[in-house]
C-alpha cells in the first residue's frame, strides 16, 4: 500500500534522513497501514515517496531487518513481519498501563481467582506463615484478542478479596491497588529464565506443548517496601519481548 502524499510531508527533524525513514516505516508497520506478511514498495518507490536517495532508504531498512519488522526474500523483495508487542523494563508498570499507550488492544480472561494455603514459596515471598490464607489470580492476557501471556498471581487474603468485586477482564492489578486502593507501589524484584510449556500452558496459550517460553517471576512491593503481588508470568516468545536499555558504569582501576 503506497503511502499518502499528506504522510510524504515530514515535520523538520533532528534526526539523520535514515532515522526518519525507518520511523515512519515501522509506524506503518505497527499501526496496521502495512500489515503482516505484506510487500514493501521497493527502495526506489521509497526512495520517491521520502525523497531519500537509495542508499538512505537501505539503511532504514537495514534497520528494521534488525529489530525484525521486516524480512527480505532475494528476488522477491521485502515483507512485514508479524511484530512482536514488547514492554520495557526500565519502569514498573502493568500489562495493559504499557501496551495500551502503545495502541494495542488489551483484554483478560479471568480462569480462576480462589483463596489457597500459601506454599513454602508463596508465603516465603509474601511474608506470611506456610499454610496461611492468599488469594490465587490466574488470567491469560490478551493482545488484539491473542493470547500472550498466562499470569498466576499471589496476594493477601484481604486484597484478593476486594479484587473479587473488580473488573479484572479489563483492569491492571496495578493500577486498581494504587488508584482504587490508595496503595502506591515502589519497585518490584524479577528473576527471568525459560521453561517448556506443559498441558495447562499449551490450551491455555494455543501453543503446541514443549514450546519454550518465557518466564518471569516478579514481587511487587509497595512503596514503603512491604511485598505486596508476587507472580509467575509465562510469555510467548513469538509473540512478546520484554526490552531493557543499560549503561556501563566505568569501574575503578584495580
Amino acid at each position: 500500500m503506497p503511502l499518502s502524499p499528506t504522510q510524504k510531508t515530514a515535520e523538520p527533524s533532528a534526526l539523520p534522513l535514515h532515522a526518519q525513514v525507518r520511523e515512519r516505516l515501522r509506524e506503518r508497520i505497527l499501526d496496521g497501514t502495512y500489515v503482516p506478511h505484506a510487500q514493501l514498495p521497493s527502495e526506489s518507490e521509497l526512495g520517491a515517496l521520502f525523497s531519500a536517495s537509495r542508499i538512505t532508504v537501505r539503511q532504514a531498512l537495514s534497520d528494521l531487518q534488525r529489530e525484525n519488522l521486516i524480512f527480505k526474500i532475494p528476488g522477491k523483495g521485502t515483507f512485514v513481519s508479524k511484530p512482536k508487542a514488547f514492554q520495557q523494563l526500565s519502569q514498573l508498570e502493568g500489562f495493559a498501563e504499557a501496551l495500551n499507550r502503545m495502541g494495542y488492544e488489551v483484554r483478560n480472561r479471568v480462569m480462576s481467582h480462589k483463596t489457597v494455603p500459601a506454599s513454602a514459596r508463596v508465603a516465603r515471598k509474601l511474608g506470611v506463615a506456610v499454610g496461611e490464607p492468599v488469594a490465587q489470580i490466574k488470567r491469560v492476557r490478551c493482545i488484539n484478542r491473542a493470547p500472550v501471556s498466562y499470569e498466576v498471581t499471589y496476594l493477601p487474603h484481604a486484597i484478593g478479596e476486594r479484587l473479587r468485586q473488580e473488573d479484572l477482564a479489563g483492569r491492571d492489578i496495578f493500577l486498581i491497588l494504587e488508584n482504587d486502593y490508595g496503595i502506591p507501589l515502589g519497585h518490584a524484584d524479577l528473576q527471568i529464565d525459560a521453561t517448556l510449556a506443559d498441558d495447562a500452558l499449551s490450551h491455555a496459550l494455543d501453543i503446541e506443548e514443549g514450546t519454550a517460553l518465557l518466564r518471569i517471576e516478579r514481587l511487587t512491593h509497595t512503596a514503603a517496601g512491604a511485598p505486596l503481588d508476587f507472580e509467575d508470568l509465562y510469555f510467548r516468545g513469538d509473540a512478546f519481548q520484554y526490552r531493557l536499555r543499560i549503561a556501563r558504569t566505568p569501574g575503578r582501576e584495580a
